[in-house]
């Protein structure tokens, strides 16, 4: 049953689904430092800045090579390309994450094949992929979602019995471990994204490939400037994934925070773990799970909540940002009706998109941000009673 709250009304206080400004100010002065160092050099595309970024983010992540390229949807495009997977090729992933995942197996005219999600973890359910491997299926895509790594060593165990790739989708977990090891790179490839709200943010697009395997290494190089060794002599098709200099020399001056950054988030987490028990509210809201053989780095907070639309509603009424990642599966998107997979089997995935709700969790949040955040959320669990 839960605790009734005889507090008198609460003043209304504004806090931001997210606040970049709390995370720029105490690190100004360097950013502003090194853009203008890029900007007196003139090199701003490939280059030193680049060079040093590949260096320290293959050394943070623990791989031989990580490649820069220009944002988290090429990471994951220039890696299919590089496995040549095309069309009449298929690519097994998660039917609940952001559209790039799917988005660019279908740009490349392989056909995404989805599968249902673990309710706890939201991540790509095991037992799914065993499920829908074909002859014709090329890689497998688990998507480490919301900062929490999926469940790899089964889907890596089927992959390499059947001889196909990994390909991580770590979009949203830079940092985040899977029994000890650091997600890209367990499989054959890993994609990050540096998006400016993501544990570790550039200044606008950016994201990374990372691989062990050196032939691969220098097929994504080579691929990321139109396929071209030198200039002019191209011996492929690539594209422009180049990652910029500016971008590159910004995310060298976060990179030695983000470790800090990370513990911080995780501590909210727990906070936020504590109040929603204080306030009796764990039998209607549901707190992430953060599984033991795992370090889960929050990229989001999400909860489920019954009403959830309603409970947004109030919660944003009473200055408290927070979204709703993932509204619409991908079987049930309308550019994938030609794949006629909705209505078929993804229960999980479709109550994760009713029901979730992400709350305010970056590393600056203080406790009085926090208590009244679940303070708002148990007033409109109230009202809603």
């Amino acid at each position: 049953m839960a605790v009734a709250d005889t507090r008198p009304a609460m003043r209304t206080m504004q806090v931001p689904m997210l606040d970049l400004q709390a995370q720029y100010r105490p690190i100004r002065d360097q950013i502003i430092e090194v853009v203008t160092r890029v900007c007196d050099s003139q090199r701003f595309i490939m280059g030193p800045e680049i060079e040093g970024l590949e260096r320290e983010l293959a050394a943070f992540l623990g791989v031989k090579h990580a490649v820069g390229v220009s944002s988290g949807t090429d990471a994951i495009l220039l890696a299919m390309m590089a496995l040549g997977i095309g069309p009449g090729d298929e690519v097994i992933t998660s039917t609940y994450s952001f559209f790039a995942t799917a988005g660019c197996v279908a740009r490349l005219g392989a056909t995404p094949v989805f599968v249902d999600i673990d309710p706890v973890t939201y991540n790509m359910d095991p037992a799914g992929v065993a499920a829908v491997m074909t002859p014709r299926t090329k890689a497998i895509i688990p998507v480490h979602l919301y900062g929490q790594s999926a469940d790899l060593d089964p889907i890596v165990e089927l992959a390499t019995r059947a001889g196909v790739p990994v390909i991580e989708d770590a979009a949203q977990a830079i940092g985040a471990r899977y029994k000890g090891r650091l997600v890209g790179s367990i499989g054959r490839l890993g994609c990050f994204s540096f998006f400016p709200s993501k544990n570790l943010g550039a200044f606008g697009d950016g994201g990374l490939v990372t691989t062990n395997d050196d032939d691969l290494a220098a097929v994504l190089r080579r691929m990321r400037v139109h396929g071209a060794d030198r200039q002019y002599y191209h011996r492929v098709i690539g594209g422009n994934f180049r990652l910029d200099a500016l971008q590159a020399a910004v995310l060298r001056v976060k990179l030695p925070h983000l470790a800090g950054w990370t513990e911080a988030r995780r501590r909210n987490a727990a906070r936020y773990d504590q109040y929603f028990a204080d306030l009796g509210l764990t039998d209607r809201v549901t707190r992430p799970v953060a599984l033991a053989d795992r370090y889960h780095i929050f990229n989001q907070y999400i909860v489920r909540v019954p009403d959830r639309d309603a409970v947004k509603a109030h919660l944003e009424s009473r200055g408290v940002g927070c979204a709703i990642y993932y509204p619409v599966p991908f079987h049930e998107q309308e550019c994938f009706a030609f794949l006629g997979a909705a209505g078929t089997g993804f229960p999980h995935a479709e109550s994760a998109a009713r029901e979730t709700l992400a709350l305010p969790i970056y590393g600056e949040l203080n406790a009085d941000q926090q208590r009244y955040v679940v303070d708002v959320m148990a007033e409109a669990l109230n009202r809603a009673a």
